[in-house]
Parts: structure tokens; sequence; C-alpha cells
């Protein structure tokens, strides 16, 4: 088995925990509590240390904390996931979640990220550095609505089999800057509000977007709305519907 650890805490502490507070119900695991397997009877103060012991082999991690919005931190570093190819809404909804060392992740199998760590707002680094993404098809909204996010390091992502890239940065207000140069987008069809509402970017560098594969108007649409401080000097480009773009949601 392998272990992940995790602090949660809890508004009412004479309420009952049970599995469904936590996790999907759907995903085959044990959960222990201060060292104490968790039953449908348990009761538990505000702040606990969570241990859940998933079993290996483990292909879909889609939606497996969705919902745990008083969880503020997690170790995943010694999580198995070499065999997952979905990860998908991993995190979603995790509303007070600080902290999550990634520093282990084996994502060298998965396909789809979409919507990883939507609506993690309270979420103001992570490293993904070590993330494989050879694989990955799917990034829509993977950071969306990370309104704490102020920097993040995507050097190491392949994105050349990517093909939608809708709203992967929406809303994250506090994102100053951001290295995109070596972003391949060959492949992608969509980049519909990709940075829409990241007010807080001051730079940007999309001068290796290839934009070829959008066909339509709607699959490019608000990139750039609510980036108020961008404009057509501090965006570097060569693609022109990157230039139209700029002048509908920045310019205009």
């Amino acid at each position: 088995m392998s272990l992940i650890f995790a602090k949660c805490i809890w508004i009412d502490e004479n309420r009952k925990i049970t599995k469904k507070d936590l996790i999907n119900e759907r995903f085959e695991c044990d959960i222990f509590i201060n060292e104490k397997k968790l039953s449908g009877n348990n009761k538990f103060k505000k702040k606990n240390r969570i241990t859940y012991l998933f079993k290996k082999n483990i292909s879909d991690l889609s939606n497996i904390f969705e919902g745990c919005s008083k969880l503020t931190s997690i170790d995943l570093s010694n999580f198995d996931t070499k065999n997952a190819t979905d990860m998908s809404y991993m995190f979603y909804n995790c509303e007070l979640l600080k902290k999550i060392n990634l520093s282990n992740i084996n994502t060298e199998k998965v396909t789809n990220m979409s919507g990883m760590f939507n609506n993690c707002k309270s979420l103001s680094s992570i490293n993904v550095s070590n993330f494989n993404t050879n694989n990955v098809t799917n990034m829509i909204g993977m950071f969306s609505n990370c309104k704490s996010l102020s920097s993040i390091n995507l050097s190491n992502f392949n994105t050349e089999n990517v093909t939608n890239m809708t709203g992967m940065f929406h809303n994250c207000r506090s994102l100053i800057s951001i290295n995109l140069s070596n972003f391949n987008t060959n492949n992608v069809i969509n980049m519909n509000g990709m940075f829409y509402n990241c007010f807080s970017l001051n730079s940007l560098d999309l001068s290796n977007f290839n934009c070829d594969k959008i066909k339509y108007d709607s699959s490019i649409a608000k990139m750039f709305f609510g980036c108020k401080y961008l404009n057509n000097d501090n965006i570097k480009y060569k693609d022109n519907k990157i230039k139209n773009q700029i002048i509908l949601d920045i310019i205009v």
C-alpha cells in the first residue's frame, strides 16, 4: 500500500466524520485518524492527522480529493502513481489547501490533467517541475481559479500532445509572471479564456505559440480578457491570431 499524509481542520469538533467528508466512496481505501481506523461512529476533534492507505496500481485518480474543502496540506511523496492515467480534477474544490508535496509523483502515463488544481483558492505556490507531461492531451482549467498562486514553474512541461488549454490559468489573479517560452501548441485546438482575468500578469512570452490548429474564433476568444497590465508591448508573439485577440481583449 501507499501512504498519503494530510491535515484537515473541521469546523464542528462534535460532528461525526465519515468517509464522505474526506473522499469519494467509490475509491477503495482505508482511512486512519490519529492511527485509529475511521468508522461511521467515530468522532474527532478539530485538528487531526489523517492517513489514507491506498491500494497500488490505481489508474484512475480523477476527483479523489474533490470537495475536501477543509484539507490544508497533503503529502504525496510516497504515493505510487506509476500506473495513473487520469488525474483530472484531482484536487478540485480543495479551497483551503495551502501545501502539496508532489516531489515524487509519477505522471508519465497520465493523459488527462484537466481541472487538476481547479478552485484551489488558497494554494500560493506549487512545485510541478518534476511532472512528466509527455502523454497529456488535456489541460483544460488545470490551474483555474487558483486565486493565490503567485508563481509556477512550467519549464519542464512538454505540451506537444496537448489539444486543449481552455481556461488553463483562468482567474489566477495573483499570477505575476509565467514562463511559457517552451510550450509547444502545435496540436492545440482551443485556448479560449486561457489567461482570462489574470489581472496581475505584467508580461507574457508566447513567441513559440502556434495557433494553426485553432479554426474558430470562439476557440481563442477572451484569451486575455481582464489582463489589465498586459499590452502589445509586454506580450511577445508571432502568431497573427494571438495578435488579433490582443487587440480585441486588451487594446479595444
